[in-house]
């Protein structure tokens, strides 16, 4: 019983040094890094993206982030959520963006405050612009004999019914809340890329280029690949040498399939839903 009480203290001993270690090691730099944020998929919720932000912001260890983009977009919100976190983030270390195969509209609504933004000639980018879609179901619905009946507060409540055709008024008044959205792209990226207003707005159709094109067009800075964009940040924040990277990954497991713990992301994108976006429309 005495040597088990013996092994047992130089366990919960050992447990405690570890952890003291590990704890100094986390507070105080050992080496100068740059980290690496992905953000992939359509952009349905911001959280994640601005505690990863955060979370490099206040580690003294971090002296510049990329954020390697793949998406077509998403959400307006999310990505302007994002967009002021890359701002506040710029303001403390450097930022630099990698573009993956498709950064586009709300994917380059958030490159655009970084440092450089670093792109592959054949990358998918630009898009800025702004979608809304929705379904009109009215055909269908006298087709297999079924009406709605609608009790509404106010005259434009139901203004995106699927149930009935949109009036020439309603049609109107969302094109007006497009284009305002649609001006807040064009003064983020103007702002952002210290380019004249007229210029991103010529720009601002909805088209895509490639990132060869939009380099030639300023909207981006850079032609090459995510180890570049890399060497790139250490070069910005003084790193000397090969930098250390750091970068988080996502896990999601068979378990959380069956407890029902799935990423918000998945379970938003599976119930449709009305929503303006920054996104490409492929």
């Amino acid at each position: 019983m005495k040597k088990f009480l013996i092994f047992l203290s130089i366990i919960i001993v050992f447990i405690a040094i570890l952890s003291f270690m590990l704890a100094l090691m986390h507070k105080v730099p050992l080496r100068e890094k740059v980290a690496v944020i992905r953000i992939e998929g359509i952009i349905l919720d911001s959280k994640k993206a601005i505690e990863d932000l955060k979370q490099y912001s206040n580690d003294d260890s971090v002296k510049a982030v990329v954020i390697r983009i793949n998406s077509p977009g998403g959400g307006v919100a999310p990505s302007q959520e994002i967009y002021d976190e890359v701002i506040k983030l710029k303001a403390k270390k450097k930022v630099v963006v990698s573009m993956g195969s498709l950064a586009a509209s709300g994917g380059y609504y958030i490159a655009s405050p970084a440092d450089i933004i670093v792109a592959n000639a054949g990358t998918l980018t630009g898009s800025i612009g702004v979608i809304m879609e929705l379904p009109n179901l009215e055909g269908l619905m006298e087709k297999i004999g079924i009406k709605t009946n609608t009790i509404k507060s106010g005259k434009h409540k139901d203004i995106a019914s699927a149930f009935r055709t949109m009036t020439k008024e309603e049609r109107q008044i969302l094109q007006d809340l497009l284009d305002d959205v649609h001006e807040q792209f064009i003064n983020a990226v103007s702002e952002s890329r210290n380019m004249e207003y007229n210029v991103i707005r010529e720009l601002a159709d909805g088209r895509i280029y490639t990132g060869k094109k939009a380099k030639e067009l300023g909207l981006i800075d850079e032609l090459g690949n995510l180890d570049y964009a890399i060497k790139l940040a250490g070069e910005l924040s003084g790193i000397k040498g090969e930098p250390y990277v750091v970068t988080k990954k996502e896990r999601f497991s068979f378990w959380d399939l069956l407890s029902g713990n799935l990423p918000r992301e998945l379970v938003q994108n599976s119930f449709p839903a009305i929503r303006l976006k920054y996104m490409l429309a492929l």
